[in-house]
């Protein structure tokens, strides 16, 4: 990664032009590096100021401190984002929290709300140190959910437990099921397992593979599992999502959710952000600020 000047963004009319201060790479767009395609801006978790209102007369004033989900270009001075994917942003909340917020809160909110109601019911989470397992730990908890989450480290699991995690395991094999709901983001060898710890007609939601690794399913292994279980595949993105994350940043500024962020560091740091990211060094999410390198 190297920084290079490119023309400032013209926003469309129902674009509003942010100054950016903060910015949040998420680990799925350090795979998109692998093989960029022509003229691939990354960047979608962005935080700052709006100092061109959208010409459609739609979204926040010019003076606005903002928190934004652009569809790309947000690893920049300015980025033009929809007014449908911002959200105002209060006094009490800073820039980098906000930008901690997009994708991985996004995710969290609406990976919970494809589940249904969780209060009562045993849940078990998979990969859960990341920025997205963070935020479903606590919105879960919060929701009354009797918790288990897989985590690589004890380090990491303290904290889990501190945002109401009720078990915390360091492997598949070790929760003790069976769950109502598994919320599986590794794929791999912890999907089949996973699902063999789910109560009959229990519910699987597969949301990441952030092994990289397959799934393979033995459809024989389920003779041994429940009897009944349905599997589903979720995907966060859909705009707009300035609702979402309005609701995010109310529910920052109520301290009823709190953005875990390993590192807060000058975007001259970005390259170093990308692969600490990309090789699971980073516990939540790291933030870059735009301050003069």
């Amino acid at each position: 990664m190297e920084f290079a000047e490119d023309a400032q963004p013209v926003p469309a009319p129902n674009e509003a032009l942010v100054r950016v201060e903060a910015f949040a790479p998420n680990r799925g767009e350090t795979f998109l590096l692998e093989r960029p395609e022509p003229g691939l801006t990354p960047g979608k978790d962005i935080a700052g100021l709006v100092v061109r209102a959208a010409a459609d007369g739609s979204g926040p004033r010019t003076g606005t401190r903002v928190v934004g989900h652009p569809p790309r270009g947000g690893w920049a001075e300015y980025v033009a984002v929809p007014t449908h994917s911002l959200a105002a942003l209060p006094d009490g909340v800073g820039a980098v929290q906000a930008a901690a917020l997009p994708l991985a809160g996004i995710t969290a909110l609406r990976l919970l709300r494809a589940a249904g109601g969780l209060a009562g019911r045993r849940v078990l989470l998979t990969g859960a140190s990341g920025g997205v397992g963070h935020y479903v730990t606590e919105l879960a908890a919060a929701a009354g959910a009797d918790l288990t989450v897989v985590t690589a480290t004890p380090s990491r699991g303290e904290r889990l437990g501190e945002l109401g995690a009720a078990a915390v395991v360091h492997e598949v094999a070790a929760a003790r099921g069976p769950f109502d709901l598994v919320l599986e983001s590794t794929g791999g060898a912890d999907l089949p397992a996973a699902l063999s710890r789910l109560v009959a007609g229990g519910t699987l939601i597969w949301f990441g593979q952030a092994s990289r690794t397959p799934v393979t399913l033995d459809f024989f292994d389920l003779l041994a599992g429940p009897e009944g279980a349905t599997i589903r595949h979720f995907h966060y993105a859909g705009a707009p999502y300035g609702r979402d994350l309005a609701t995010l940043v109310r529910l920052v500024a109520s301290g009823r959710l709190r953005p875990e962020i390993d590192r807060a560091v000058g975007w001259e740091r970005t390259a170093e952000a990308l692969v600490d990211l990309r090789e699971r060094r980073i516990r939540g999410k790291a933030v870059l600020t735009t301050e003069a390198m």
